[in-house]
């Protein structure tokens, strides 16, 4: 210890009293903090920035600015997943095609088949990334449609919407809301809209907020199932998720949206409903 005190050159009693200084609140709570912060990064396949990790904590009841949960961040080393770099075309292109924003953060409908919303997400394998897209009805919050692929093309969204399309057969206008992504914009997502009498609804570029209930979604689907995981396979992650999917999410998970009802049971319940009147 005389050599360590020596070495560092400082007196061996005030080496003593820094050793048993009691923290501060503030450093213990940072401390609290942070391991929440750790877990949502994680549970996120470690591609969560400061955003969306403190709409976690906010969900979680947590009471802490998002420029403090961007400063336990950086002091631990975590960042957001990188995106690619944008790669440039010679020549002149065509401007991707953006729908006006009809849903408006309007997530409460009052019928199946008025409004769905979409979104895509990625879940880490040994084989590499596997991306899954979802649709929801927000009437129950139900999974109506869903694809995975080891790639991100426009197939993998139509594939989605195709299989919301062939469940639900709607009868009349459905808004069906996305973000801007490329998939979304692709006159292949566009062309098929037309096809099948649904409104296209786009989020503002870059504001979460307008797509919160496919976000809240995808927060639970890692929180709950993948957490920490890292699948061997792409199959592995394929079956784990449909199970998650079908088996519990839409049959069985209560939902505080749904009075504590599965958005299969909550449906069940409303038709009965127009059926007694």
């Amino acid at each position: 210890m005389r050599l360590l005190c020596t070495l560092m050159d400082v007196h061996r009693s005030g080496y003593y009293a820094w050793k048993q200084r009691i923290e501060s609140p503030r450093r213990i709570e940072d401390r609290r903090l942070l391991g929440l912060i750790k877990q949502s990064w994680l549970e996120s396949g470690a591609v969560y920035g400061y955003r969306k990790v403190h709409c976690d904590l906010r969900e979680l009841g947590e009471c802490c600015g998002k420029h403090r949960v961007a400063r336990l961040m950086r002091q631990e080393g975590l960042r957001s997943q990188s995106g690619y770099r944008r790669r440039s075309f010679a020549g002149k292109t065509q401007p991707a095609t953006i729908s006006p924003n009809h849903l408006q953060q309007q997530f409460d409908v009052s019928a199946p088949n008025t409004a769905w919303v979409t979104d895509i997400t990625y879940i880490r394998t040994y084989e590499g990334w596997l991306y899954l897209a979802v649709v929801l009805d927000l009437f129950s919050r139900q999974v109506i449609g869903w694809s995975m692929d080891a790639r991100i093309t426009s197939d993998l969204v139509l594939n989605a919407l195709l299989m919301g399309v062939w469940r639900r057969r709607p009868q009349r206008a459905v808004i069906i809301h996305s973000d801007q992504g490329s998939q979304f914009s692709s006159h292949d997502w566009q062309d098929f809209l037309k096809a099948n009498g649904l409104i296209g609804s786009m989020s503002r570029r870059g504001n979460c907020h307008d797509n919160a209930v496919a976000e809240s979604f995808f927060q639970l689907l890692k929180r709950e199932r993948i957490k920490r995981k890292i699948y061997n396979s792409r199959d592995e992650a394929r079956r784990d998720i449909f199970d998650y999917i079908e088996m519990f999410y839409n049959s069985q998970r209560r939902h505080g949206y749904n009075n504590q009802l599965s958005p299969l049971e909550y449906e069940r319940q409303y038709f009965a409903r127009l059926g007694s009147v």
